[in-house]
């Protein structure tokens, strides 16, 4: 069952694979805001899988963020979510991300309930 105030954190550690100069999104070797927003995706989808009805996943609709500040190679990046309103399928977190030094970004995600079949269909 579903409840305000489910939460997960998801981690990683900065290497060559999710940085800005991989992702395309940056000429530097630093975590790339990519990298973060799917990391804070992952909390939140974590967040609540474990409480869905049978057969049922959510999907990303939403991300509002900031990336305050870079993360070095080597870095360990902790992404947390936090649910904080269900409205129908509709799943709104609070997110946020730190390394060791602090805050290095934070905002909001939407998610929406769907049932995995019939979203599936939608695609064939």
């Amino acid at each position: 069952m579903l409840k305000l105030g489910l939460s997960h954190i998801s981690t990683t550690i900065v290497n060559n694979s999710n940085t800005a100069r991989t992702y395309g999104s940056g000429g530097l070797d630093v975590f790339a805001t990519p990298a973060m927003i799917g990391l804070m995706e992952n909390a939140a989808m974590t967040a609540v899988e474990n409480d869905l009805p049978e057969g049922s996943s959510t999907v990303g609709a939403h991300i509002s963020t900031s990336h305050v500040k870079p993360s070095k190679l080597g870095a360990t990046i902790k992404a947390t979510a936090v649910l904080e309103e269900i409205d129908g399928r509709k799943l709104t977190f609070k997110v946020s991300a730190c390394d060791d030094e602090g805050i290095i970004g934070e905002g909001t995600h939407i998610r929406y309930i769907v049932d995995i079949e019939r979203f599936m269909a939608k695609l064939k």
